[in-house]
């Protein structure tokens, strides 16, 4: 269907890709994986057309049809969410528009001479409007916007009040509603929370056509696509598999890289020194011109490359007392919505807490009660003796300031600590070098939550109180966010719609619904053992 044939790439300095090659078949399940910066996008534009190659070829099946989902959504206003879907739908939105206008035109008494040519077009626009699935249209876009969260009052408001998360839903909603022959999807889940996730792993998976997506999400990886394509130093690799079973791949590849590059440098090593020792020497010339010789002919293996990944410790916070919050008959309301009536719950330490529950459940609520940025209308919020809190708001990379670098941000937080473990810091967090000379306003939303992370967590707090942490963080970070959180000697509150966070760092779950709150006993898996569900509103 799709191929990518010996494509080189470049951007002023920065070299993508040098002869690199990839092909999608049809009804093949894709997932794009790279560093960030590797040009998984770019591919992305390549296969659209939006860009072209500096060499080799792109080549795309006649006819075929491509659904493209990225971050930038444009403008979105003016017509409601139900409409702005449908207006998405491709081909067979053009013809309702058109069987509308047909239709109006047709009852219209003025154009009456025109009669005959409307029903002829209408005779030719209604049956492959029909042959589409036009008349399945409006229900598909329902059942569409409400699998990605949307309750039936926002459906049939106006798209241009919606926050920027939620018109990325819309976006994605016209690229699934379209029914595309290939759907490229990039960062598809950025947005959307755990009940949402499911719903589309289950869309894809029922899905006939093909799929290629990049996404931050190793369950949906794992669970959806059954090849992985890498992007990494100009290369394109193919693994047929899921994303484990691509990284225990890659490993064993570079292990081996590594043994037989080893190998040869010793050998080469050893015919070096043979050289050097008797270059001199006319009695062993005809051999010393034989090993240089053999030298020049031998094709070298190119040096490791192995992706740069620092870790980050956690200094051994100060002990807290035994309780760390105490809630106690809270009430919590906004305006006629009641959130909290009469909760009570009591956090002790070393406890690790995930709360679950739908949009607009109150988990977000329940973390600025504990960190004091909204107040109880009734009941106490009481936090126990020597508690530290550090407080990670889910907006919290927004109030950056845009002026200043991302080292600057770090040393207005923290004035007195050394230049030197800021650094250090940083680069745990994915900023080397000139990296941390980077005006804030220009970084990625991933690199805005990193700086947002680093800034909180310099000093170590004992108790932690994290609001979807890991939201656009890259795999490579995540996985080293959740290495360092599983050493942390402290207590945690956290929010987060990734399965994998929640199922390494939970050991307690509250799950908030509108009967109330309810305690789980061990951590996320076993709450999925329990509910048989993996989200409270999955469907």
């Amino acid at each position: 269907m799709i191929t990518l044939d010996n494509i080189s790439k470049r951007y002023g300095s920065q070299l993508l890709y040098v002869d690199a090659s990839m092909s999608v078949f049809r009804g093949e399940k894709i997932g794009l994986v790279g560093p960030n910066g590797a040009g998984k996008s770019t591919i992305f534009r390549l296969i659209v057309g939006e860009d072209e190659p500096d060499e080799g070829a792109v080549s795309v099946e006649r006819g075929l049809t491509i659904g493209y989902f990225d971050q930038d959504v444009g403008e979105l206003s003016g017509c409601s969410v139900l409409r702005a879907t449908m207006a998405g739908a491709g081909e067979v939105s053009a013809l309702a528009t058109e069987l509308a206008a047909l239709e109006q035109a047709m009852a219209d008494p003025a154009r009456g001479d025109e009669l005959e040519a409307l029903v002829e077009r209408y005779g030719e626009v209604q049956p492959r409007y029909d042959a589409l699935g036009g008349y399945e249209l409006e229900p598909r876009a329902h059942a569409i916007l409400a699998g990605l969260g949307f309750e039936a009052d926002r459906v049939a408001a106006d798209v241009g009040e919606l926050s920027g998360g939620w018109k990325m839903r819309v976006a994605l909603a016209r690229i699934l509603l379209m029914g595309p022959d290939v759907l490229l999807l990039d960062e598809p889940t950025n947005h959307l929370d755990i009940e949402s996730i499911l719903w589309l792993e289950g869309f894809l998976r029922e899905f006939s056509g093909a799929v290629v997506m990049t996404s931050h999400d190793r369950e949906l990886l794992n669970r959806l696509v059954t090849k992985i394509v890498e992007i990494d130093g100009g290369e394109l690799t193919t693994y047929t598999g899921d994303f484990d079973f691509y990284e225990q791949q890659r490993e064993l590849a570079a292990a081996q890289h590594e043994a037989q590059y080893a190998r040869q440098e010793a050998a080469l090593a050893k015919e070096r020194a043979f050289i050097a020792r008797f270059a001199a020497r006319a009695s062993h010339a005809a051999q010393v011109q034989s090993r240089v010789k053999k030298l020049d002919k031998i094709e070298k293996l190119d040096p490791p490359r192995r992706r740069k990944i620092v870790d980050f410790e956690f200094p051994k916070p100060p002990r807290s007392g035994n309780d760390v919050v105490r809630f106690e008959g809270v009430d919590k309301r906004y305006g006629a919505k009641v959130i909290y009536e009469g909760f009570s719950l009591t956090v002790r330490r070393l406890e690790r807490w995930a709360i679950m529950g739908i949009n607009g459940a109150g988990k977000s609520t329940l973390l600025k009660l504990i960190a004091g940025r909204t107040q109880a209308d009734a009941g106490s919020v009481t936090i126990g003796a020597s508690v530290t809190l550090g407080y990670y708001a889910q907006h919290a990379m927004e109030l950056l300031d845009p002026t200043q670098t991302v080292l600057e941000a770090l040393q207005v937080e923290h004035p007195r600590a050394s230049q030197g473990s800021l650094r250090n810091l940083l680069g745990a967090f994915g900023f080397s070098g000139d990296d941390v000379d980077k005006p804030c306003r220009v970084l990625s939303g991933g690199e805005k939550a990193r700086v947002a992370l680093a800034k909180m967590l310099y000093v170590p707090p004992n108790f932690l109180v994290l609001d979807e942490p890991s939201n656009h963080l890259d795999l490579d970070t995540k996985q080293m966010l959740v290495r360092a959180l599983k050493d942390f000697e402290g207590t945690m509150v956290f929010v987060s719609h990734d399965r994998a966070f929640l199922a390494q760092l939970s050991n307690r779950v509250l799950e908030i619904g509108p009967e109330g709150a309810r305690s789980y006993g061990g951590g996320y898996l076993e709450y999925v053992a329990q509910t048989r569900r993996e989200a409270p509103g999955a469907r």
